[in-house]
């Protein structure tokens, strides 16, 4: 009998201590870099992340500092970010303004044409590298779809906000917040460009050393 108790007491707290392990590893994981305004340091703190990212671009061919400004603009890498609420009589929580969710901010439609499309059916949008590889695949359909350059960060990201359709439609010239974050998401990732290009830990072919 004692030593059945033990076994139990010594079983419990096996998995008592896996149970702390993983929750300390998913906030270490989910949060987001101590640097997001250094592309070179947000790859040397999350190596992951950078692999992911250099698989998109191999990929997709849209370059990594245009991808990571899009979702940096679109969640601050913040894994399961979404719109916030509205507010029912300025008080109660109530619906929020679309299915937008995760790292890239893909709503549920997109998502599911991301699925069908590349045939990723285990992929989640709160995992960064199936994120970066969703805005990898979005940027490019827009690259071949509206003629837009893969280096176009701007041209990119007010197609990836305003969808295809709103922007061969124009609906985004009379959108000042839009254009006003479209300008922004190109001026960081051309320093995010600038950053890697400096970065003492990365040749030009990706290659991670360290």
């Amino acid at each position: 009998m004692w030593r059945e108790w033990r076994e139990w007491r010594e079983r419990v707290r096996w998995s008592v201590g896996v149970a702390l392990a993983a929750a300390i590893l998913a906030g270490c994981t989910s949060r987001p870099p101590s640097n997001s305004e250094n592309l070179c340091e947000i790859f040397k703190e999350r190596p992951r992340w950078y692999r992911a990212a250099k698989q998109a671009e191999e990929r997709w061919m849209i370059p990594a500092p245009v991808m990571m400004a899009v979702m940096y603009k679109e969640s601050s890498y913040v894994a399961n970010a979404r719109p916030p609420r509205s507010r029912l009589l300025w008080i109660i929580p109530w619906k929020r303004s679309s299915s937008a969710y995760g790292f890239a901010q893909a709503t549920d439609a997109a998502w599911s044409d991301y699925l069908r499309d590349t045939g990723n059916r285990s992929a989640d949008r709160d995992d960064f590298p199936d994120a970066v590889d969703f805005v990898g695949w979005y940027l490019n359909r827009s690259h071949r779809q509206a003629n837009i350059a893969r280096e176009d960060a701007y041209s990119l990201y007010l197609s990836y906000y305003a969808g295809l359709g709103g922007y061969r439609r124009g609906t985004w010239r009379n959108n000042a917040w839009l254009k006003d974050a479209a300008t922004r998401v190109d001026k960081r990732s051309n320093r995010y460009q600038r950053q890697l290009d400096r970065c003492p830990r990365l040749d030009r072919r990706w290659r991670w050393f360290g």
